[in-house]
């Protein structure tokens, strides 16, 4: 079964590579839609780290997924062989967590607030799906699918997986989970102070600028942050593994682990992006540390995202133990 799991995702992170080394070479040759550089709508171009780049760049995108190509081909052979670990890691960290930027975060968080603008009359001062997701911040999407692809087929590749499950233990998954629900806090008492005009860890003047309903949004985001924390507890909670009585249709039934993984994943993911962002901006000197409550409560983040994605792991090893268990009791 590994050795499938193995090829199957190596195959998809192959052909993932070269479908976008074409899309490369596409731009470079003067297809539309390079998606970063002049035609990425970032008003400061200082989100990505390719914002300096020209569509020639593309070329440079090209001939890096061919090794990407090799590598996620070389997963798919069986053996006992390290190598091609070795530069999978480092690309999938790449894909997922360097090139994507803080955009992504605020897509998935903006979309809850844009379906249900209509259903309340909101205006949001006309902003759309497609301000929330422009094609810059979908090939971000696009990229950090090729990074999960590549990294599923390494850890399928890998041996030694008992090793790792030794680590991610339950006990180091309920610690995680206290990190996860904790460290955000400190981000929401910043945006829920300013909300109620208080200027916690930022000057009045600062204050004043989000006036006309800007520290509002932040107070939202604060609050999408907050319940994030409180579903993270599921990770290590009955309520995480058994749907509660007051859900109808569902009480009593278990919770399909899938339900759990996918989206925590992926929020640790985007959370790390985002976090890592503003540490590149606070290492450039854009924020000054009198303005401590705009910045430094965000360079937590990727420790939130890290301990999002020990939590989350622990979960899923837990569950599948807990349904070999079961299984092998029913097996006479």
């Amino acid at each position: 079964m590994t050795i499938f799991t193995s090829r199957r995702t190596g195959y998809a992170a192959a052909l993932w590579a070269l479908a976008y080394g074409a899309l490369g070479a596409g731009w470079a040759l003067g297809a539309p839609g390079y998606p970063w550089g002049a035609t990425d709508p970032d008003p400061d171009r200082a989100l990505s780290i390719l914002a300096g780049s020209t569509p020639g760049f593309g070329w440079v995108i090209a001939a890096c997924c061919l090794p990407v190509a090799a590598t996620a081909w070389a997963l798919t052979r069986p053996g006992d062989r390290r190598a091609p670990l070795f530069p999978a890691w480092p690309i999938a960290a790449l894909l997922i967590l360097v090139i994507p930027d803080s955009r992504l975060m605020m897509g998935v968080a903006y979309t809850p607030l844009l379906l249900a603008a209509p259903l309340f009359g909101w205006d949001l001062g006309g902003a759309t799906f497609a301000d929330a997701w422009p094609w810059p911040v979908l090939n971000q999407l696009v990229c950090v699918l090729g990074g999960l692809l590549l990294a599923a087929a390494a850890l399928a590749y890998a041996r030694g997986r008992k090793d790792r499950r030794r680590w991610f233990t339950p006990e180091r998954g309920r610690v995680a989970v206290y990190v996860a629900v904790g460290v955000p806090l400190v981000y929401c008492a910043t945006r829920w102070a300013w909300a109620l005009g208080v200027p916690l860890g930022v000057s009045a003047e600062f204050l004043a600028e989000g006036e006309d309903g800007l520290w509002l949004l932040g107070a939202y985001l604060a609050t999408f942050g907050a319940l994030g924390g409180l579903l993270t507890l599921g990770l290590t909670q009955r309520w995480g593994e058994i749907f509660p009585r007051w859900i109808p249709w569902l009480r009593g039934r278990r919770v399909p682990p899938l339900l759990a993984v996918v989206p925590a994943g992926f929020v640790s993911i985007i959370i790390t992006v985002a976090g890592l962002t503003y540490i590149r901006w606070t290492a450039a000197g854009r924020f000054a540390l009198a303005e401590w409550g705009a910045w430094l409560p965000e360079c937590f983040w990727p420790v939130w995202g890290a301990a999002l994605a020990t939590a989350t792991v622990c979960y899923h090893l837990r569950r599948g133990r807990d349904a070999h268990r079961e299984a092998a009791g029913r097996t006479p």
